[in-house]
């Protein structure tokens, strides 16, 4: 299962809503993660809510090359197991 994120908005610092390519939306609150090194540029309001989607990786990307990864953000997003591809699945 490849699952994209094809919409981001940043609510508040640390929070953003998304919107995944199976239609599933969900929120997910970064702020219980440590974020070292580039990661936190993200604790900035201003650098947050510059998240865009680069439709190319199916991520949410911010200046100077940071992204996150879509399937961990699925996971958190919707409160499942990370989604496995449908070889490793079984279906």
């Amino acid at each position: 299962m490849v699952v994209e994120v094809v919409e981001a908005r940043p609510l508040e610092v640390l929070k953003l809503r998304l919107r995944f390519s199976d239609g599933k939306e969900g929120v997910v609150d970064l702020s219980a993660l440590e974020l070292p090194g580039l990661l936190s540029r993200l604790r900035d309001p201003g650098f947050f809510a510059q998240v865009r989607v680069d439709p190319e990786l199916g991520a949410p990307v911010w200046p100077g090359g940071l992204d996150l990864d879509p399937l961990v953000l699925y996971a958190q997003a919707l409160g499942t197991g990370l989604p496995l591809p449908a070889e490793a699945s079984g279906a």
